[in-house]
């Protein structure tokens, strides 16, 4: 096995998402020590130190937008050239691990891909990608996402983006620069389509097939749909989503760090419950 350097990146575009952030460093720093790399806007100066005071964090700048959803977005599609890393895995800074996952940085010796599907994988039945009324639209959606000039089929797959593992290679370089290509359709067709990744993503994979592995949901458990779930092994990957905050496992991340920090975040961070760019 070739020897590899592993890291792990997240996201964090404006104070919305700081507290799960500070969790998800906890998290992490639980069960690994590799490098952590958080790509960041819109976040003062003065709280910088907040993050950095884990070890082996850096700080780079993601895409300036005042929509800070969108501002995630375009971080999202620079993963490649911002990794410092052969093997990465990118996390949504809203994730709490629950175990190690280096069987994942494994993977990657074998895999350029491995990424999870999302709770409704199908992309014909996606209507979370589409704006309207989801009844009236099901019929609709893969033609809708075909009219916009995605290169999906009624066989494509929706993944999950907030866990990616990749690692450098040609082949992973063109998708994402494919990635950005797609996404940049579904930015342009907001008139119909929601600001979301998922489908220039799952256009991406369906262009350049690069070698990937699914992983089960364990590896990306989405309390928020807990019914949809038939699992029998151990959740290894706590995906909170909006409105289901990290803190839902204080088991993991408790600390006095994390327990001060907790207090004064009720009166001065705000949450994704009070975040206006996620209706927009």
């Amino acid at each position: 096995m070739r020897s590899a350097t592993k890291g792990f990146i997240t996201i964090l575009t404006g104070l919305y998402s700081f507290q799960d952030c500070i969790h998800f460093l906890a998290a992490v720093r639980k069960f690994h020590q590799e490098p952590i790399i958080i790509l960041i806007d819109r976040v003062p100066i003065i709280l910088h130190p907040l993050l950095t005071a884990f070890k082996n964090v850096t700080l780079k700048p993601a895409p300036a937008h005042e929509n800070t959803v969108l501002s995630s977005r375009y971080a999202k599609l620079a993963l490649y050239e911002s990794s410092e890393f052969e093997q990465t895995i990118y996390l949504d800074s809203d994730i709490c691990l629950l175990s190690d996952i280096n069987d994942v940085f494994e993977g990657l010796d074998e895999y350029d891909f491995l990424i999870t599907e999302d709770v409704q994988p199908a992309i014909a039945k996606a209507t979370n990608l589409l704006r309207g009324n989801q009844l009236e639209i099901l019929p609709h959606v893969l033609e809708i996402l075909q009219a916009a000039g995605l290169p999906l089929k009624a066989d494509s797959i929706q993944y999950n983006g907030g866990f990616i593992a990749f690692r450098k290679t040609e082949k992973t370089k063109m998708f994402f620069d494919e990635f950005k290509q797609y996404f940049e359709i579904v930015k342009n067709n907001q008139d119909q389509l929601l600001l979301k990744d998922q489908g220039a993503f799952a256009s991406a994979i369906a262009s350049t097939e690069p070698k990937i592995k699914i992983l089960p949901p364990t590896y990306n458990y989405m309390s928020k749909w807990q019914d949809a779930y038939q699992i029998d092994t151990p959740i290894k990957v706590l995906h909170c989503t909006y409105p289901y905050r990290p803190q839902y496992a204080k088991n993991i991340t408790r600390s006095l760090y994390t327990r001060v920090f907790d207090k004064l975040a009720q009166v001065f961070i705000p949450n994704q419950l009070t975040n206006p760019w996620r209706k927009k």
